[in-house]
């Protein structure tokens, strides 16, 4: 046995997308960071050996404009481009080549974290190291470093240093949470094992081995959707252990889990009652996938209110948008659905104390531990959200080092660096504005070689020159609305309608309450309008709104069967359509109907438009928005997006300053479409490799404050990433002027740029 001392400035134990993000994000700014993870593969619950989808705040395509942007986005969007058939294995390779690339990171697999020395009195505490066994390797390893992050999902680390820590459900009263049972009760959500199936396209015997258990003496075929062609994260149900302890009982869980899966198998082969003659049972997960133990006690704890009611707080660092999904603990075994849902109306915010520990004072922490109430933790705990998390962890680990502060004081005297620090690394956070006093983009003038200044779905011809196709019709037998941003007032909306008989059609404008959420919350105005019976012709509504700051708005078209509009597609920049039904894709599930967000789904209608066309002209799209920060819609779209391109003629984004300037690099964050779901092995699928929204071709370029041309720094071509860093040589100088030339998008219409930037 060897044993050997490795010392850093970070040191990040658990390789689940929560370290990962961690990890990459302290490496990125410059430290030296280790990440221990105890399996042979990064990515935890997401990885070939659990095989669960990486969910997120698109919540299955539920939020708006909700997916990950930074570390996790990055994952995200290179997956779908590298792996569209969502093969695990694949995935594993996509997260272990965001590790490995980084020059400041040191990887460690296999290598189980189970020392840790700490010191210091209970209210007080301080690592001094972490150990950990490589198994293969026999090789003891002692990490030291001033920062730890615990991302093990369990809280190993923070429970060895004597961190405090919450187990099972609170009470109603002690967080006023509705959803909390009255009293205290030590009860979790269970774990989970998956499998796959294959069609060997000839018959395949099954000969159930004795540990199968057998589901029909159980309430699972009566509980519980079984199908034939199902597999993976479809069974997401079968979970079990929440009655126990999750830890202590791991073995015997697994056991429990395996044995039911090979019991649904034996019953979906060998019942006669399922088309299953040519399948074969080709993997089954043997590590638990693991939903809550032990949630670590940070400043502040997350709970039901903060979720439900999207608490704005001073030190958000990160989001959520999964429901508050309560999973009941018998599990599998339940009587009732596999689990029950609530939706906020929008994205919430994680705090920033919420990712540090009340008592260990050098501890960060990002995931499954985070500071929550079981029941926030419901919305909090999926892994994109984790991810979300860690990379803010990761960042506030990497400040603590250039500060030589604690976490804690990273939040009293570090708190704006930290804010902007995240939101210059497209970092997935919301309501941040851009105030970093290093970005010179915000002392320049901005223009741009054109804007779109109207918000419009237009009518798109058919290839043979007739414009109509009766897929495009849509008889308006729910009421629809319309997204679209407001800036600075909305007067009218025209609509393309056709109806069978005279008729009125109502049209309402609703705000959307908090800037992040795009639901009709608050009627604003409404108007009849009349429609003569008869083919298509364009009607329009007058319906003013004049809100006192720039922000969505819903227009309504309320139901009425005589009436039809058009759609179209694609969807224009910062525009979706919702639909007034309740939608629910998971029989398993049962959702609460309550909430704005369930009752107006996007996903019936995602992608296409009605036709329209809203004036007056609008400043939603204008060149300034791609200096606001945000990077997301928050009350509008904030990106700038050119007029329709034409071959032949680049589209540019521009920063002039009145006095010289000296950059170190420019940063260019494109549009990626943040309203697409992308999911690792696509449960829900996404045709397009490559967002077209992004931008393809394109150059950097300089004008030296000394006079003379523009100056190509960077010259890009087949681009698919959402940021792109591009550093400026140094003998370039004082600059005057700054500007990005678009000459092509990877499908998109328009040239759209969400941020541009100049570090100094």
């Amino acid at each position: 046995m060897r044993t050997q001392t490795v010392e850093a400035d970070v040191v990040v134990v658990g390789g689940g997308l929560a370290g990962v993000s961690a990890a990459v994000a302290a490496a990125r700014l410059g430290r030296q960071v280790v990440l221990v993870n105890n399996r042979p593969v990064l990515g935890g619950n997401s990885s070939s050996e659990v095989r669960v989808w990486v969910c997120g705040a698109t919540a299955h395509g539920n939020q708006r404009w909700a997916r990950e942007t930074g570390i996790v986005g990055e994952m995200y969007v290179e997956n779908q481009y590298r792996n569209p058939e969502g093969n695990p294995v694949y995935w594993d390779d996509v997260v272990l080549d965001t590790v490995r690339r980084e020059e400041n990171l040191r990887l460690f697999l296999n290598t189980d974290v189970r020392e840790v020395v700490a010191t210091g009195p209970d209210d007080a505490r301080r690592i001094e190291s972490v150990t950990g066994w490589t198994m293969g390797s026999e090789i003891l390893t002692t990490f030291v470093a001033p920062v730890f992050l615990d991302c093990t999902g369990d809280g190993l680390v923070g429970h060895l240093a004597g961190a405090r820590y919450r187990l099972g459900k609170e009470s109603q009263a002690e967080f006023g949470e509705e959803w909390a049972p009255p009293e205290p009760v030590r009860e979790f959500l269970g774990s989970t094992l998956l499998f796959y199936t294959k069609d060997l396209g000839h018959p395949v015997k099954y000969v159930a081995p004795e540990s199968a258990i057998d589901i029909t003496t159980t309430p699972i075929p009566m509980n519980r959707v079984i199908r034939s062609g199902d597999s993976g994260a479809h069974y997401w149900w079968i979970e079990w252990g929440g009655e126990l302890d999750i830890v202590d009982d791991n073995e015997r869980i697994r056991d429990e889990l395996r044995g039911v899966i090979l019991g649904i198998w034996d019953y979906i082969k060998n019942s006669g009652k399922f088309d299953a003659e040519n399948l074969t049972l080709e993997w089954i997960g043997n590590v638990p996938g693991k939903r809550e133990y032990r949630r670590l006690i940070g400043d502040y704890t997350l709970h039901q209110g903060d979720v439900v009611d999207q608490t704005v707080f001073d030190d958000g660092v990160a989001f959520g948008g999964w429901s508050i999904d309560l999973h009941p603990a018998q599990g599998m075994y339940a009587e009732g659905a596999g689990a029950l849902q609530r939706f906020s109306d929008g994205v919430f915010e994680i705090p920033y104390r919420s990712l540090y520990s009340v008592n260990v004072d050098n501890l960060l922490f990002a995931g499954r531990d985070v500071s929550a109430t079981h029941i926030a933790f419901g919305a909090a705990r999926v892994m994109a959200t984790c991810g979300a998390m860690g990379q803010a962890a990761g960042t506030a680990a990497a400040l603590c080092v250039e500060h030589g502060t604690t976490p804690r004081g990273i939040y009293t005297d570090h708190l704006d660096e930290l804010r902007q620090t995240l939101l210059r690394w497209d970092a997935p956070a919301v309501g941040i504005a851009n105030t970093d006093p290093h970005d010179l983009a915000r002392r320049a003038a901005v223009t741009a070689s054109s804007t779109t200044t109207r918000i419009a779905a237009p009518l798109v011809e058919q290839l043979d020159g007739d414009p109509y196709d009766a897929y495009d019709v849509y008889d308006l037998d729910v009421d629809l609305g319309i997204v679209l941003p407001v800036d600075p007032r909305l007067d009218t909306v025209e609509l393309l309608v056709s109806a069978r008989r005279d008729s009125t059609l109502s049209v309402e404008v609703f705000s959307t309450g908090k800037p992040q959420n795009v639901v009709p919350a608050h009627l604003e105005t409404k108007t009849d309008v009349v429609v003569p019976a008869g083919d298509e012709r364009w009607v329009t509504a007058h319906v003013p709104f004049a809100p006192d700051v720039p922000q969505n708005a819903v227009v309504v078209l309320r139901a009425n069967p005589d009436v039809a509009v058009r759609l179209t597609s694609p969807l224009p920049a910062g525009v979706l359509t919702l639909v007034h039904r309740v939608d629910n894709d998971d029989q398993n599930v049962q959702i609460s109907s309550e909430e704005l967000l369930v009752q107006w789904p996007t996903k019936p209608l995602r992608g296409r438009s009605v036709v329209f066309r809203a004036g007056p002209d609008t400043h939603a799209l204008a060149p300034e928005r791609a200096t606001s920060g945000y990077h997301r819609n928050h009350g509008g779209p904030h990106l700038w997006a050119s007029s329709p391109m034409v071959t032949g003629r680049d589209e540019w984004l521009r920063l002039d300053w009145d006095e010289p300037v000296t950059g170190r690099e420019v940063r260019v964050v494109f549009d990626d479409d943040l309203d697409v779901e992308l999911n690792t092995l696509h449960h829900h699928r996404t045709p397009d490799e490559i967002m077209p929204t992004l931008v393809k071709d394109y150059r950097v370029e300089v004008l030296p404050a000394d006079g003379g041309a523009w100056v190509t720094v960077a010259d890009e071509t087949d681009n698919r990433w959402r940021l792109r860093t591009h550093p400026l040589p140094a003998d370039v100088g004082p600059l005057r002027a700054a500007r990005l030339v678009v000459r092509s998008t990877n499908g998109a219409a328009q040239a759209r740029v969400v941020a541009l930037r100049v570090q100094e």
